[in-house]
């Protein structure tokens, strides 16, 4: 029987092979494959191809195998939370899309068509040929309106109110201060009560709704002239010492103010002046006081009562107002002195007006009439006291009052 015996190659014989790589009956895996045909013919460089080699193998083990040990669990998460992370943050910085600003304001522009609305007008002694039918299209067109809008803040308003206890005052401060509630802001109601600041009024202030002082006047006098000059004279010293920036206008609460008088106080510059409409109980014509004016110029001066034809400025105390700053910055406005400015005691009764404007201005050229022409009465000044007269405590009667019609029963 014949035996075929094959030998080795003596080509194989004596090379030797480590770990089987070299062996003519192993098989090469892709890893050798892919290192022996990059030895001689590389498509990449060898720093790209273990870079990719090794990220390839770090998502896989972080996405695919599953820890072998507990201790490796807490690390392949952290891993795949920092992997995610990054491949989030560079989708975040791809540009997918670009909107115009125009697109944007095209889309906040709509028109609204209404469908059509049948009027008619039936009216039974109206003309035949006003009678009809007629059909309307409303178009309303919604859409944001660009404007360049400048916004300069307003001048305060610093409204200095003397007050004290009498019959009708209750009714002159909520008259007062529901008028300076309808005042846009910023304003300030600086009241002034004689020896001690009443309940009563604080109530009143309070439930006013408008940003008040109450201050108290130490000087205690009996004499209605004077005990307004004092009350006066503690609302100034308190601007003063507060540096209250503003417009300050002498609003006595017994007097009518028009809304309009408040919108030109903050018009003025320096010293405004406009002419005023008083009522006296004892006469039955109104007497008018006040600037005459050459549009904003004051040109001379308009009084009916001769006795104070010898003031240097017909003007009423609630005729005038005068920026804040002239009681504490003289620099400002070149005062020739610092002296404070205050109403004096010292003077007739009707001249407490010009002497205190005599302190503020030096003439008419420093003067501002409002409004042009000085045409328009904007407050009436009434002279309706009732010294004798006082409230009850509390605005509330301690007892009843007499029957005087009892009720038939």
């Amino acid at each position: 029987m014949a035996s075929i015996r094959r030998t080795l190659s003596p080509a194989f014989r004596d090379r030797p092979y480590v770990n089987g790589a070299g062996s003519p009956f192993s098989v090469p895996s892709p890893s050798q494959k892919l290192l022996s045909s990059s030895r001689y013919s590389p498509p990449f460089p060898s720093v790209i191809l273990a870079f990719a080699v090794n990220v390839r193998r770090f998502v896989a083990g972080v996405l695919f195998h599953l820890p072998n040990r507990k201790g490796q669990q807490w690390r392949r998460g952290f891993y795949r939370c920092l992997l995610f992370f990054f491949l989030g943050f560079l989708l975040g910085l791809l540009p997918f899309g670009h909107v115009d600003d125009d697109e944007i304001r095209g889309r906040s522009n709509f028109d609204i068509e209404p469908p059509h609305v049948n009027v008619q007008f039936d009216t039974d002694n109206a003309d035949p040929a006003v009678k009809r039918r007629e059909d309307l299209v409303v178009d309303v067109s919604l859409g944001v309106v660009e404007r360049s809008v400048d916004l300069v803040p307003r001048k305060q308003l610093i409204i200095v109110t003397p007050t004290y206890n009498h019959a009708l005052q209750a009714y002159f401060l909520n008259r007062l201060g529901q008028l300076l509630g309808l005042v846009p802001p910023p304003l300030l109601w600086i009241v002034v009560e004689t020896n001690t600041a009443s309940m009563e009024t604080a109530e009143i202030l309070r439930k006013s709704g408008v940003m008040y002082r109450h201050l108290v006047c130490g000087n205690n006098s009996t004499s209605a002239k004077d005990r307004g000059v004092y009350q006066r004279n503690t609302a100034l010293e308190h601007i003063e010492r507060h540096r209250l920036d503003g417009i300050v206008y002498f609003a006595d609460d017994d007097n009518i103010y028009s809304l309009d008088l408040f919108d030109r106080l903050r018009d003025i510059s320096r010293f405004g002046t406009w002419p005023v409409a008083m009522l006296w109980q004892s006469k039955n014509k109104a007497i008018l006081e006040g600037p005459v004016c050459n549009g904003s110029q004051v040109v001379g001066w308009h009084t009916n009562e001769k006795s104070k034809r010898l003031r240097r400025f017909h003007v009423d105390m609630s005729g005038f107002a005068f920026n804040s700053t002239i009681l504490w910055d003289p620099k400002r406005w070149h005062r020739p002195t610092s002296a404070s400015i205050r109403q004096l005691d010292t003077v007739k009764e009707g001249f407490q007006e010009t002497t205190f404007i005599e302190q503020v201005v030096e003439d008419e050229s420093q003067m501002e009439g409002t409004p042009a022409g000085c045409s328009k009465v904007m407050n009436w000044h009434l002279h309706l006291e009732a010294h004798t007269l006082v409230y009850p405590k509390g605005w509330q009667l301690p007892q009843n009052l007499d029957v005087v019609l009892p009720i038939e029963r």
